[in-house]
């Protein structure tokens, strides 16, 4: 796996210490074993009513500086789209813009897909839960232009569904297609990384919180039940428990 992507948009989880000292230490790298490279952050929506979505982005870009990021169109038709999508690309060269693979109507957006890549403009298409939705996706990128393929597993999981056999399909499918990566979204834990990486996904988006879980990785069964029950016994001190 070549990315740990965090889906963030708050300016101090982006800054905190610990991410910013991950990103520097793994930048670049591709072989290492834990995080190898937080490679595309997404941009989600935590923006305060006082802030515009544009001002908010570029005070993000300046704190991802170089690293890709993506930010979202919201139209749902596709002129509108398409005059977002070029909008919010011209904001830097390392922007990805994300195209909902359909609008609210279920209808696919692969004409506004194709004339974009057609531009090499760097898009994430989201919202994807299908090995067919990403045939359809492929068919309308151009193969020299950048390309993100979100496919939202945690979401998946919520309703019962195993998001690991379409991740596999949709990684196979693209495999010969350098510019075109399969995004593992919607992560839900720590170990979701390790299905990601088994699958050979190439990116996977994680929150602040479960990006520091990883550093814990290879922690012993014998020092988890320890530091377990020290939290136990911490929680009843703290609580002033009391049985007899």
């Amino acid at each position: 796996m070549s990315g740990v992507s965090d889906w963030s948009a708050d300016e101090r989880a982006l800054s905190n210490s610990y991410l910013a000292n991950s990103i520097s230490k793994i930048e670049g790298n591709g072989t290492t074993d834990k995080g190898r490279l937080v490679s595309n952050l997404q941009f989600h929506y935590s923006i305060k009513p006082h802030h515009s979505y544009k001002d908010y982005s570029q005070k993000l870009l300046k704190i991802c500086k170089k690293k890709p990021i993506s930010f979202e169109v919201f139209a749902d038709e596709s002129k509108g789209m398409e005059k977002q999508a070029y909008e919010i690309n011209s904001w830097g060269q390392n922007v990805y813009v994300k195209i909902p693979v359909t609008n609210t109507k279920g209808n696919f957006s692969g004409k506004v897909i194709k004339r974009l890549s057609d531009k090499g403009i760097k898009l994430n298409i989201t919202a994807v839960y299908t090995a067919e939705q990403v045939k359809k996706i492929i068919k309308c990128v151009n193969k020299n232009s950048y390309t993100i393929i979100s496919i939202f597993s945690g979401r998946m999981a919520d309703v019962g569904k195993d998001p690991i056999p379409i991740i596999q399909k949709s990684v196979n499918i693209t495999r010969k297609m350098k510019k075109i990566k399969i995004l593992w979204a919607s992560t839900r834990e720590a170990y979701n990384y390790m299905q990601a990486n088994n699958c050979n996904c190439a990116i996977i988006t994680m929150p602040p919180k479960i990006i520091e879980k990883i550093s814990k990785f290879g922690k012993s069964f014998k020092a988890l039940t320890k530091d377990t029950v020290k939290n136990f016994y911490k929680d009843a001190l703290d609580a002033n428990f009391k049985i007899l």
